[in-house]
């Protein structure tokens, strides 16, 4: 089943997740870009996929940042060395999400580029969808339990209710969930 259509600009979240990923598959597989030419002006150009990746902001990880020197020592004391080891650990990261995401779309004859932001996911999902004036969001969705997701918030389900735009929302399949579970 394609959709066809008129998408200038499909935004694609991906989080490394094997459910993030197959969002991306499955807009490759089914959603229809607008061709060049189509239009007048700059909306001629070809529609094509971003995929964004939402990179957890430093403060959040430098918060682990070693304890107080003990006997006396200062209490408070921001270690830069360990602040920047994270920093590159989390570009790291982000490399290779990126990079994966960009391999799975090497067979597509779409136009693709990537954004990578930093910042709490639910918002700067919401952001640059809007920023980018998206025609459609697209993307993963774990299979949280209630608890999980009281205390940890669903993304999908926040960017549904704050986002300008249609979203899609690529759940898992049961079959997923099984593997997934016999790898913990």
């Amino acid at each position: 089943m394609a959709a066809t259509g008129n998408l200038r600009c499909v935004v694609v979240s991906v989080d490394g997740s094997e459910e993030s990923m197959n969002a991306l598959k499955w807009a490759l597989q089914n959603l229809r870009l607008r061709p060049p030419g189509e239009g007048d002006g700059p909306s001629s150009d070809p529609g094509s996929f971003v995929i964004l990746h939402v990179q957890s902001p430093p403060s959040i990880a430098v918060g682990l940042n070693p304890g107080a020197i003990p006997f006396g020592g200062p209490s408070h004391v921001e270690v830069p060395a360990f602040a920047a080891a994270i920093e590159a650990h989390q570009k790291r990261i982000t490399e290779a999400i990126v990079s994966h995401a960009l391999k799975i779309c090497a067979g597509s004859d779409v136009h693709v580029t990537t954004k990578v932001v930093v910042g709490d996911p639910k918002e700067m999902i919401c952001e640059v969808a809007a920023n980018l004036q998206a025609d459609l969001l697209v993307m993963g969705c774990r299979s949280w339990g209630p608890i999980k997701r009281m205390f940890l918030g669903s993304v999908s389900n926040y960017c549904i209710n704050h986002v300008h735009c249609p979203v899609i929302v690529i759940k898992d399949t049961p079959e997923q969930a099984e593997s997934s579970e016999q790898k913990d």
